[in-house]
């Protein structure tokens, strides 16, 4: 007579803490990627890449339903990132409206005080304070279709209407010129011409420039995606080791 199992009825405990990691990993993968299946990274991979999206959050948490990127996280990850020996490379990747003055001064400060390789890449914005985070890397890119505000610095809020306030908004303006025109190619009277330029917004003062314009201003590297960003990464990384070899010899 033959007899039939049910396969459930003779499994180990182990297959059953695997099939049920398994479920937990798929869940997890859903409900933050909605996708089951999420392409992954070499083990060894020696690049880490950082994401900058929706609102830099600074000093002012911002309502729950804003994407943003909080600038107490990405902070200690660049800090882990200058201290693995695993990482030889960073790629930002940007997609932001800007945010906090400070925390992206803050943040790009950081990235241009790496010792290792970095590239950057603007995919589809990387308005207001965005802009000096993507040009503090290496190396940076944008794509065809991506777009950069610049604009004045402003205030929102209650602004106590003295000449101090204007000479502090002043200075504060000031550092990121300053930081914008030091870490691209751009010159000073070219990037205020664009900040300060009237009839490109419509309810605003300053420039939106996409892509290749980008380019030809000085102010990013050359127009390209993540392939490229990816090669000229790795040019990057091993130019860094063969003058690390020859600092050695």
């Amino acid at each position: 007579m033959n007899e039939f199992h049910f396969p459930n009825e003779h499994q180990s405990g182990t297959e059953k803490e695997e099939k049920s990691e398994g479920r937990e990993n798929i869940v997890e993968n859903i409900q933050k990627l909605g996708q089951i299946n999420v392409p992954q990274m070499a083990n060894e991979s020696n690049v880490h890449c950082l994401t900058i999206v929706g609102q830099i959050e600074g000093h002012v948490q911002l309502p729950p339903q804003n994407k943003t990127t909080k600038y107490e996280h990405i902070i200690p990850q660049i800090v882990a990132i200058e201290q693995n020996p695993k990482i030889e490379g960073l790629l930002v990747i940007l997609n932001t409206v800007g945010g906090d003055v400070e925390a992206g001064l803050a943040i790009s400060e950081m990235l241009a005080s790496l010792t290792k390789p970095t590239v950057s890449i603007v995919l589809g914005g990387g308005h207001s304070i965005g802009v000096p985070i993507a040009v503090s890397c290496n190396y940076s890119f944008i794509a065809e279709t991506a777009t950069m505000t610049i604009h004045p610095v402003r205030l929102t809020g209650l602004v106590i209407g003295v000449p101090q306030t204007f000479e502090y908004l002043d200075k504060m303006q000031e550092r990121v010129i300053n930081f914008v025109t030091k870490h691209s190619n751009i010159t000073e009277d070219k990037f205020k011409e664009l900040m300060f330029s009237k009839g490109n917004l419509t309810r605003d003062i300053g420039t939106n420039i996409v892509g290749m314009d980008a380019v030809k201003y000085g102010l990013i590297n050359e127009v390209g995606g993540v392939g490229k960003a990816m090669k000229k990464l790795s040019e990057l990384i091993e130019r860094s080791k063969q003058k690390g070899n020859g600092m050695l010899q």
